[in-house]
């Protein structure tokens, strides 16, 4: 993959993280409204058990590794599991806006893909 390809999806991938992981601890931007009963029910489920603030940590954790790129290997193992949470989200609970949630998927493949090297001792 070409370097600056590569270069451009890790940088705003990284503004991206912590532009949203800082918005869910700061909060300077309002939610949209769950669409459903059942999607109510799982935000109120994720509040209580306060994964929001772990998944903001996370990310403005991980939008620094991008931007420094340090660890972007690893960075981009860990994300992959919060890009295909809010896919299946979107996908169960607000059909309407999957295209949203691929958004945050691509650029986590795409870079990790870039990186592939660092992947060859986990996969044989």
């Amino acid at each position: 993959m070409n370097s600056k390809v590569s270069l451009i999806f890790r940088i705003i991938f990284g503004l991206f993280l912590l532009f949203f992981g800082a918005n869910k601890i700061i909060g300077f931007m309002d939610p949209p409204p769950p669409p459903t009963p059942e999607a109510i029910a799982y935000w109120t489920a994720l509040g209580t058990a306060h994964t929001m603030t772990l998944v903001a940590v996370v990310e403005i954790v991980a939008g620094l590794s991008l931007l420094l790129k340090k660890y972007v290997g690893l960075t981009m193992l860990v994300l992959l599991s919060v890009s295909v949470n809010a896919v299946l989200y979107h996908l169960a609970f607000d059909s309407a806006t999957t295209m949203m949630a691929a958004v945050l998927l691509l650029p986590n493949v795409v870079v990790m893909f870039a990186h592939k090297h660092e992947y060859k001792g986990l996969l044989g």
